[in-house]
């Protein structure tokens, strides 16, 4: 039974690999037997030298979401891959009736044109080869919920979710799965004001059923397993790693 949670062979891709959530699916992944090709703007050298202190194998790759085209042009130099997790993602907070195109067009290139690109420059190879393969799409609570001053991020997880499913419906005949994972409150340095907020910590954490703030090696987990073949007849599916927020 053990098999099927293994990587052993597999070639990975992680975009935003450099910290936080991304740097986590990295070491999961090769943790679980996979080569992993940790991609990001910023340096992925520490993230690199997480995977090797694990006895496994990886390696940095430079690769700048903010330009979506040449990112997805550039997809091919990491090498024939089996698995491309779209973790990179960026927020621009403003209320609502005053939010700028500017950061509306930056939010929306990062956190779905990109991801769209990548998946198609992924499976154009993956197809070039006759294989198959598997696309994890790193979604949010905001997927499914409203959230404040934040619409170009609501609005850009929304649609990494309804494009997980059309590309899962187009793509599963064909040998590729693709999920998305979302995430709910994690200990990153993207919450750290929230967390060292007492009032608003108090007020998540009393929503959260677990009654803790996830890690995000809970995120790692779920992404590997959506990657092995224990998840073969999984596609099309948006699994909430949340500590049951959502379900509050």
């Amino acid at each position: 039974m053990s098999g099927v949670f293994q990587l052993s062979g597999k070639r990975a891709l992680v975009t935003g690999a450099n910290t936080g959530i991304g740097q986590a699916i990295a070491v999961g992944l090769a943790q679980a037997g996979a080569h992993v090709v940790a991609a990001g703007r910023s340096s992925c050298e520490e993230t690199v030298g997480l995977i090797q202190d694990a006895r496994a194998t990886g390696e940095a790759f430079a690769l700048d979401l903010s330009d979506p085209a040449a990112a997805a042009a550039k997809l091919g130099e990491a090498g024939d891959l089996d698995i491309l997790v779209n973790n990179a993602g960026i927020i621009r907070r403003d209320d609502c009736v005053d939010y700028s195109e500017a950061d509306w067009d930056d939010v929306m290139d990062v956190n779905l044109k990109a991801v769209f690109m990548m998946c198609q420059a992924f499976a154009r190879g993956a197809f070039a080869r006759g294989a198959g393969g598997r696309i994890v799409n790193i979604a949010s609570l905001l997927s499914f919920q409203g959230g404040i001053r934040v619409p170009a991020y609501t609005a850009s997880k929304h649609g990494v979710a309804g494009l997980t499913k059309i590309l899962a419906n187009e793509w599963a005949p064909k040998g590729i799965n693709v999920n998305a994972v979302a995430p709910g409150y994690i200990a990153t340095n993207n919450t750290t004001a929230l967390r060292e907020d007492p009032k608003r910590s108090a007020e998540i954490l009393s929503r959260i059923p677990a009654g803790r703030w996830g890690d995000p090696a809970d995120i790692a987990g779920a992404v590997t397993f959506l990657c092995t073949p224990a998840a073969n007849y999984v596609t099309g599916a948006v699994l909430n790693v949340d500590g049951g927020w959502l379900a509050r």
